[in-house]
C-alpha cells in the first residue's frame, strides 16, 4: 500500500507580536501582529516535503499518536537516531532509524513493537526524514 501525500498549502497565518504564557496571564501583553508563512517555519525543503497521517501507535513514546500527521522530507540524508518513514518490503512505516557497525535497524519507540531487523532478501528504503509532527490537541 502507498500512503498518499495530503497537499501543502502556500498560505500565510496571523502571528501575534506577543507571547501566550503557560503560567499566569500577563495583564500588559502586547496584541498586535503580522502574518507569518508556515511553510518558511516548518519546512527545509518545500518541493520535497509531503504531509503523511499516522495509523498506529508503534512511536507513542516520542509523541507520534494515531491520527497525528508528520512532515516527511525527502532531501534531508537519513542518520542513526533520525525518525523515518520507511519502506519494508512495499510496506511503509514510521520508527527510528539504528545504524550502527553496519547493522541497520528500524526502532519502534514503544516496547510493545520489537525492533525490525532485516533478514535475508528483505528489501528496505528510507522514503524520507521525519521532520514535524503536526499534533491536534483536539483529539488528547
Amino acid at each position: 500500500m502507498t500512503p498518499t501525500p495530503i497537499a501543502l498549502n502556500t498560505g500565510s497565518l496571523p502571528l501575534f507580536a506577543s507571547s501566550v504564557y503557560a503560567g499566569f496571564p500577563s495583564p500588559a501583553a502586547d496584541h498586535g501582529q503580522q502574518h507569518i508563512n508556515l511553510n518558511q517555519h516548518l519546512l527545509t525543503n518545500e518541493q520535497a516535503s509531503f504531509l503523511f497521517r499516522v495509523r498506529g501507535d508503534s512511536m507513542h513514546d516520542v509523541g507520534i499518536y494515531d491520527g497525528d500527521t508528520l512532515i516527511v522530507d525527502r532531501s534531508i540524508n537519513p542518520l542513526h537516531n533520525h525518525i523515518v518513514l520507511a519502506i519494508v518490503d512495499e510496506e511503509f512505516t514510521v520508527k527510528r532509524l539504528y545504524q550502527r557497525d553496519h547493522i541497520i535497524r528500524l526502532i519502534a519507540e514503544n516496547p510493545a513493537f520489537a525492533p525490525i531487523e532485516l533478514q535475508d532478501g528483505q528489501e528496505l528504503r528510507i522514503w524520507g526524514v521525519v521532520t514535524f509532527n503536526l499534533h491536534s490537541l483536539l483529539h488528547a
